[in-house]
């Protein structure tokens, strides 16, 4: 069968799915030779919503590594052929990297061993078998169809219009996958790459993440026209729950031995989380420490102990910036979104509480995150209190919370100023500044007490349209934003890490706003609950570093005993409230 024959048997069936679901977008995977067939579907098809996700495209095929051998091929003794797959095979893939798939990360080193070691004696005799069921015929027939449909396909990329995601392995030996990801990235107008630098050619037969993860992370994963981060979230698995806390996260839950604290309704403070209201919408409003540091564990300590699901409010840049794929790699930037990070707009805020979701803000954001030295612990809040309008819109229920142990982890040797003073360094920073994303200048960003929705309708129901947005603009202008929460220069601190101590939330009293309706409206009255929110956030600070100083487990020494002679690290008890 022809190459062009293989493209319109792939065409006809997506055409069909397109017919009965015009308005659902349609998925094609391709995997090397698939990848050529997948382009040249969406060539042909430029009005069909399509989403390609192509690992190590054979779109490079005549660049491959192994061209050299393709001509000794064909003048092979039929009996000597044999010898040319069993190669292939070597390189084709990581073998340990096959062998290692299903293996669990939480299994001791002398397990994973043994079960490693199972595997490859399993698959080892699969890939030399390779030689015996592929003819010389076979071989060379494969060879130039891929030719031919590397051809064909780069004589035709300037015609798709489809939505791609390139998946490169740095490791891969048959094709230069990691220079093609960059070259197709560059041709298409709609593509994005994820590298995958321990990874051989058969990325996806191979222990690596999950496929359905790197689409979720890649925000490709959705139901309409545009990704929505509300209606197209899927909550984490739990290999994914696993692999972000164990993996990705695993040194700052071991080292930082979180304690969790809440306080009831009735004033009184219990170890854990059984204070904070298992019904939402919940806003949970506190204090970002050094780098964003208590991040994972208090999404993990929900999702453990309460099986909710919290949404954090993040900056803009680690959906849209440069922060996000500076490297190409699938890294932090993509598992916030897959743990549910929503970027800082009052229209996600808004459709958040609407689905009655926990929601994570941190009305300091990035200039808290990214303090100066001699700035832990304290609050950098706007002028604005219309986190509380929103909440009481919904009759949401704000838990203020407190953070502390930022200074047991690590020391801020190199703030902003610091680098300001360092040449060259500091022309980086600049450059990467200007370069950035900054959440006064988004567009769709009005302020958290104009949603999207609602300054849409107040523009078409306005008569002269020119002078609705004039009035918008003019209450946006006076947005949150502004100030030196919005300013915050974005840049990476120079920390040196200390022997760990220890992380310890303080969840304050449950503030429940239902029936309280007049604060979007009432000014004053929302200002003082503001500033009643923000007290109480200091307040939990304040009584995280007095009681701190009476935990026995401070040390991560002690924990580490502890641990091993009763529990587990996350079962560590702490001091008494």
């Amino acid at each position: 069968m022809h190459f062009e024959e293989l493209v319109k048997l792939v065409e006809e069936a997506i055409r069909l799915e397109h017919t009965s679901r015009p308005n659902t977008p349609i998925y094609l995977v391709g995997d090397s030779f698939g990848g050529c067939l997948a382009l040249a579907v969406a060539a042909r098809n430029p009005t069909i919503d399509l989403v390609l996700i192509l690992a190590n495209p054979a779109t490079s095929f005549g660049r491959s590594q192994l061209q050299p051998l393709f001509p000794i091929l064909e003048a092979f003794p039929d009996g000597l052929h044999v010898t040319i797959p069993y190669l292939l095979s070597l390189v084709m893939g990581e073998p340990v990297k096959m062998a290692t798939v299903g293996i669990e990360g939480r299994l001791s080193p002398l397990q994973k061993i043994e079960q490693l070691s199972s595997n490859l004696t399993a698959l080892l005799p699969l890939l030399s078998g390779m030689a015996n069921i592929i003819p010389k015929e076979t071989l060379v027939w494969k060879l130039k169809l891929l030719k031919t449909a590397s051809a064909y396909t780069n004589s035709r990329l300037h015609a798709v219009k489809a939505e791609v995601l390139v998946l490169a392995s740095d490791k891969d030996n048959m094709l230069p996958s990691r220079d093609e990801a960059q070259r197709l990235m560059n041709s298409l107008s709609n593509c994005k790459v994820r590298r995958f630098k321990d990874n051989g050619h058969t990325l996806l037969l191979e222990d690596s993440l999950n496929l359905l993860t790197i689409i979720k992370g890649t925000c490709k994963y959705r139901h309409s026209k545009k990704h929505d981060f509300i209606a197209d979230f899927v909550p984490p698995s739990m290999s994914e729950f696993k692999y972000a806390f164990d993996e990705v996260a695993g040194y700052i839950r071991f080292a930082s031995g979180s304690a969790m604290f809440s306080t009831m309704e009735d004033g009184k403070i219990v170890q854990g989380l059984a204070g904070v209201p298992n019904e939402g919408p919940v806003l949970l409003v506190g204090y970002h420490m050094l780098m964003g540091l208590e991040l994972s564990c208090l999404i993990e300590a929900f999702l453990r102990e309460k099986k909710i699901m919290v949404r954090g409010i993040a900056h803009p840049e680690l959906f849209w910036g440069k922060l996000q794929s500076s490297s190409n790699e699938f890294a932090f930037s993509d598992w916030v979104k897959v743990m549910g990070a929503l970027p800082v707009t009052a229209n996600y805020l808004f459709k958040a509480l609407s689905t009655k979701s926990h929601v994570l803000l941190y009305p300091g954001g990035a200039r808290e995150a990214l303090h100066y030295k001699g700035e832990e612990y304290k609050l950098f809040w706007p002028e604005q209190p219309e986190f509380v309008r929103m909440a009481a819109r919904f009759g949401a229920t704000i838990v203020p919370f407190g953070t502390v142990g930022e200074d047991d982890i690590a020391e801020l040797v190199l703030d902003y100023n610091d680098w300001m003073k360092i040449p060259v360094i500091n022309e980086r920073i600049k450059e990467s500044i200007r370069d950035g994303i900054r959440i006064r200048s988004l567009p769709v960003y009005f302020g958290f007490g104009f949603p999207y929705e609602c300054v849409l309708s107040y523009i078409r129901n306005n008569n002269n349209k020119k002078l609705a947005y004039l009035q918008l603009h003019s209450l946006i202008c006076r947005d949150e934003t502004d100030g030196e929460v919005g300013n915050q220069q974005l840049f990476i601190p120079g920390m040196l890490p200390k022997i760990p101590g220890r992380f310890y939330y303080l969840f304050g009293k449950p503030i429940k706003l239902k029936g309280r309706e007049d604060l979007t409206k009432n000014r004053q009255d929302a200002n003082d609950l503001y500033l009643q929110v923000k007290s109480e956030v200091e307040q939990c600070i304040d009584y995280l570093l007095k009681k701190r100083e009476e935990d026995p487990y401070r040390s991560i020494i002690d924990r580490t005993i502890y641990g091993a002679l009763y529990s587990s690290v996350d079962q560590v008890p702490a001091f008494k409230p």
